[in-house]
C-alpha cells in the first residue's frame, strides 16, 4: 500500500485485483488511532484475501473524516484528514467507524 502525507491529509492507495468488488472491502476504525482494511473475494480460494492495519501517531488523524473509494480500475484509496497541530482530541465515544462500500 502506497502512503502519502501532507500537513493536512494522509492518503493510502493500493491496486486490487479486478475480482475484488466494492462490497468485498471493509474499512474499520479501531481504538488507538488505527484503521483495519480488509478486501476479501470470499468466492475464490487463491489470491483472494488482502489486509492492512494502518496506525497513526496519537491524535494525528481525525478518524471522523475517513473516506474510502474503489474505482473501476481496482484502485482503493483511503483519505484521512490530519488534526491541526495543538488541537486536543475528544474522548472516544461509541464503537468507532465501520465503513462498507
Amino acid at each position: 500500500m502506497a502512503t502519502q502525507s501532507s500537513s493536512t491529509l494522509h492518503t493510502f492507495s493500493v491496486i486490487l485485483p479486478r475480482t475484488i468488488l466494492p462490497e468485498m472491502v471493509t474499512v474499520s476504525a479501531k481504538k488507538g488511532d488505527r484503521l483495519d482494511v480488509v478486501a476479501d473475494a470470499w468466492h475464490m480460494e487463491h489470491d483472494c484475501h488482502y489486509g492492512w492495519e494502518i496506525s497513526f501517531a496519537p491524535g494525528d488523524a481525525d478518524m471522523s473524516t475517513v473516506r474510502a473509494r474503489l474505482n473501476q480500475d481496482g484502485e482503493l484509496t483511503i483519505e484521512v484528514q490530519r488534526r491541526p497541530p495543538g488541537q486536543t482530541c475528544l474522548a472516544p465515544t461509541g464503537t468507532g467507524l465501520r465503513y462498507r462500500f
